[in-house]
């Protein structure tokens, strides 16, 4: 996943954009999603899905894939935010229930309002999603850093996040590799020896992970290297006229939308 995350982003069609731009451009619809209503929240996720899809040529696949496993954390808190549990004996005001269930002394339902704050709520999650995942497979990481620069963050994060990017990549092609010897040896079948021989992965995955970061840092410093990690200056992209023209009526058209609403909500 994130091999091919990383191809996407260095071959998509708006590799040679401005990253500063791109970045902008994604961190105010983000911002704007947290004040908006559920409606405007879709319709960003939308236009969003538009520029990532359809400009950046992303495929349809795979973003939609990369937003389904990160709606698997929310899919797992729902149930914590519908389901209510109550005493029978316990008296309580009218919930508006739409499914309950008793089970020995205590009363389980669904109420209508925690639907509806789960449909709020997803509705602000696939909008940030999309925003956030616009980033990710337009813009190459070390432009990110190089954006990340320029707006100032300390350079000490900036090279804890060159190193753990180096790492995730070790990480994983580390543990590609162990389950597919462990595979070839007989191993990861069926469920106890699955456990087993994961447990085993994890292990030997992490040691051989610390060793190569060893590596790492020895061949760092037969470099020279003097605790100061040098990142590429950022460069300047130019933006075509049709973007910029684009993205601002349709952050206009959002804006006029997300006021009617509230004027129409405060009648």
């Amino acid at each position: 996943m994130m091999k091919r995350i990383d191809t996407l982003a260095y071959s998509n069609a708006l590799r040679d954009f401005s990253p500063m731009w791109k970045c902008a451009f994604a961190m105010i619809m983000l911002l704007f999603t947290y004040m908006a209503h559920p409606l405007v929240q879709i319709l960003l996720a939308i236009w969003m899905t538009l520029w990532t899809v359809v400009y950046a040529r992303i495929p349809v696949r795979f973003y939609i894939s990369l937003i389904a496993i990160a709606c698997l954390f929310f899919v797992g808190s729902v149930p914590a935010l519908i389901i209510e549990i109550r005493p029978l004996q316990a008296s309580y005001l009218n919930l508006h229930e739409v499914a309950s269930l008793n089970f020995l002394n205590w009363h389980f339902f669904i109420t209508s309002s925690g639907l509806l704050l789960v449909g709020q709520l997803f509705a602000r999650i696939v909008a940030c999603l999309s925003c956030m995942t616009f980033i990710i497979c337009s813009t190459p990481f070390a432009e990110l850093l190089q954006v990340l620069k320029k707006v100032r963050v300390p350079k000490l994060v900036l090279e804890i996040m060159l190193i753990m990017y180096r790492i995730l990549f070790m990480l994983f092609e580390t543990a590609q590799d162990m389950y597919v010897a462990q595979q070839a040896r007989g191993g990861q079948n069926g469920f106890r020896n699955r456990l087993r021989d994961t447990a085993t992965l994890i292990v030997q995955m992490f040691i051989k992970t610390m060793q190569q970061y060893k590596s790492l840092s020895n061949g760092l410093v037969s470099r020279g290297f003097t605790e100061d990690i040098h990142m590429a200056p950022y460069q300047a992209k130019p933006i075509p006229l049709r973007y910029k023209m684009e993205s601002s009526v349709g952050l206009t058209l959002l804006l006029l939308l997300e006021l009617w609403l509230r004027w129409r909500s405060a009648l």
